[in-house]
């Protein structure tokens, strides 16, 4: 299994952002969506925190993208 600073989760992790920045959400908006602090986003969008699948689809869900555009 490839950890949270590979090449790979690095660019899902830049996906996850782009897609919140097109989404037209701050950190903190994207939080308040999931009901999660704003260091949730934060930490998932650096790789401090891998995201589980379920979350990935909230995300893709709130930024109203397909859980595929992160891969």
């Amino acid at each position: 299994m490839r950890g949270t600073g590979s090449t790979e989760y690095r660019r899902f992790t830049k996906r996850l952002r782009a897609a919140r920045v097109a989404a037209g959400l701050t950190q903190v908006q994207a939080a308040k969506k999931l009901g999660r602090p704003q260091s949730f986003v934060s930490n998932c969008e650096s790789g401090e925190r891998r995201v589980d699948l379920i979350e990935a689809k909230a995300f893709a869900t709130l930024y109203r993208c397909k859980i595929t555009d992160f891969l």
